[in-house]
């Protein structure tokens, strides 16, 4: 049931949306082609199993990990618009 204006199931399409968003945004990040033989940051050999798992892997465990870390998660779309999350 959506309150005030909205009609029912529009809580339920903005949760989709977000998803789906989020789907298509990990999946622009994944590389695709050859794997590299060696880390392209390290020059450490990466593993033929991690080589087969992950296609298009240039970085070796250590060194995605790290570049991971660094990487700066992103606050999401603002669907409903609420002043709340518009001030932070």
């Amino acid at each position: 049931m959506a309150g005030g204006w909205a009609r029912d199931g529009a809580v339920q399409d903005q949760i989709d949306a977000s998803v789906a968003d989020a789907v298509a945004q990990a999946r622009a990040r994944l590389r695709q082609g050859e794997s590299l033989v060696q880390c392209e940051d390290c020059d450490a050999q990466i593993p033929p199993a991690r080589r087969q798992a992950v296609p298009g892997v240039r970085k070796c465990v250590q060194c995605q990990q790290a570049d991971d870390e660094r990487q700066v998660s992103g606050g999401g779309i603002n669907r409903r618009g609420s002043k709340d999350s518009q001030l932070r």
